[in-house]
């Protein structure tokens, strides 16, 4: 296969992509608006290759990596592109920016304040997260950026040049003294951004770390990444890919289990020949690649496009893993399907694929106090509801333990939800996120409220350095 050059093109290119793809002015205005708010970028394999440009705008690859309008609301929209059309200096649109980009809920989950571990002197370590008992995940410094942006990035906060805003860690070796220290974490996730736009030098500077004899209890490495999507060249031509593939190779010959997080959003992301080299390569170290990604409107709110994908990935030996529900976040607005509709997309889908397809799980909300799985819809004593479990929680008791919503053919998140049978809150629920709960109803357009609580029991899961 000959080589390719990894070629980046940012919102400063798009006078020349907007001749290729017929682009018009005023699309080009939006564009320019948009990406001072929200993150912009795309590669020439993501042009080349996945964008059907005859079928722009509504073209899904295109939906997934260009700004549209309606990832803005209008009066936001409106000021950004008068500050444009009227050739306002960087630092005026960077100041309208900052005050839009704070209302879009840069840190979902309480990602900033809840999440973050403490070494032995108790100082918080910044890079990393410890939601889950089993499960820390790393943001290393140098892979916060992605071969391409997808718009509806639940991580956009990354990207857009606020250093408050960014998560990130240059310290390999406290995350190994991390785990050291917490013998109750089997699985470490790293994570950006895309871990894999680092040199593979980089990479092994984190994992081997991992692999010392005393870090027994961790069974499981995990790599999030979109890059067997968006630059499968990483694992087939590029310079260090070979090196890249050795590395697997050690991590699985060491004894722990190497997981590959894949991000597929679109079976198209599949077709190329290249995409499935890549994946085979990965594949032939011994990795175990899971597929995953979320539910996104305008890009695959189609059961068959997930059916057909579960069914390629199947076939390519991938295992597919997750349907995610689009984070409350960012352009969310945009994006996000109401829960009874994600639902039925996925079990449409869910029927359509044999037992092999059937290991993925969904929708499924990474909201505050854990992963919640929409199960589907009941009637019990005449109440229409929703049945709903725990997949992963901030306490490990709550998992498996399902419960119960009114139905809302509107709700699109967690908090939008109120406790069916006219319960007064959910099991899971202290008096302070009962609060926040009822204040952020009817109120979609702000950050959930619930985001910022204290009273979530953290202390059960990240022991004494809580």
């Amino acid at each position: 296969m000959n080589k390719r050059i990894y070629r980046a093109h940012t919102v400063k290119d798009i006078d020349a992509i907007a001749e290729r793809g017929g682009l018009t002015k005023e699309q080009v205005t939006r564009i320019r608006a948009i990406a001072a708010v929200l993150p912009f970028r795309v590669n020439n394999y993501v042009l080349d290759e996945l964008i059907r440009w005859h079928q722009v705008p509504d073209d899904p690859i295109y939906q997934l990596t260009f700004p549209q309008s309606g990832m803005l609301d209008d009066d936001d929209l409106q000021t950004m592109v008068e500050l444009v059309r009227r050739g306002a200096e960087s630092k005026e649109l960077t100041s309208a920016a900052r005050g839009i980009q704070a209302r879009l809920n840069p840190h979902p989950a309480g990602q900033l304040d809840l999440n973050v571990p403490r070494g032995e002197d108790g100082e918080p370590l910044p890079g990393m997260q410890h939601k889950y008992r089993e499960t820390v995940l790393f943001f290393p410094a140098q892979g916060q950026t992605c071969h391409a942006y997808c718009s509806y990035c639940f991580r956009w906060a990354q990207f857009v040049g606020v250093q408050d805003l960014k998560f990130a860690s240059r310290e390999a070796e406290s995350l190994a003294q991390y785990v050291r220290a917490h013998p109750e974490v089997s699985d470490v996730l790293i994570t950006g951004g895309d871990p894999m736009i680092m040199r593979t030098a980089k990479l092994r500077a984190i994992l081997e770390p991992l692999l010392a004899p005393d870090l027994e209890h961790l069974k499981t490495i995990r790599i999030g990444s979109k890059a067997l999507a968006w630059w499968p060249y990483r694992f087939t031509t590029d310079e260090d890919a070979d090196d890249l593939m050795r590395l697997f190779e050690e991590v699985i010959t060491s004894g722990k289990q190497l997981a590959f997080m894949a991000h597929y959003t679109h079976p198209r992301e599949l077709e190329p020949d290249v995409a499935r080299e890549a994946l085979a390569r990965v594949r032939s170290t011994g990795v175990i690649v899971r597929c995953q990604a979320p539910l996104v409107r305008h890009v695959n709110d189609d059961a068959d496009a997930w059916a057909q994908m579960w069914r390629t990935q199947v076939r390519l030996g991938a295992v597919p893993y997750y349907m995610f529900v689009e984070r409350d976040t960012g352009a969310r607005n945009y994006f996000e399907v109401p829960l009874g509709r994600a639902h039925r997309i996925f079990a449409n889908a869910y029927r359509q694929v044999s037992g092999l397809a059937r290991t993925v799980r969904g929708p499924s909300m990474s909201a505050t106090p854990g992963k919640v799985v929409v199960h589907g819809e009941a009637t019990i004593r005449g109440e229409r509801v929703f049945c709903l479990q725990f997949l992963q929680a901030r306490d490990p008791s709550w998992v498996g333990q399902p419960f119960f919503a009114r139905w809302d053919a509107r709700a699109t998140w967690l908090d939008q939800l109120q406790p069916a049978f006219d319960e007064p809150a959910f099991f899971f629920e202290g008096p302070r996120e009962r609060r926040a709960r009822q204040l952020a109803m009817g109120r979609s357009d702000q950050p959930p409220a619930i985001a910022a609580s204290t009273d979530w029991p953290t202390s059960s899961i990240l022991g004494r350095n809580a």
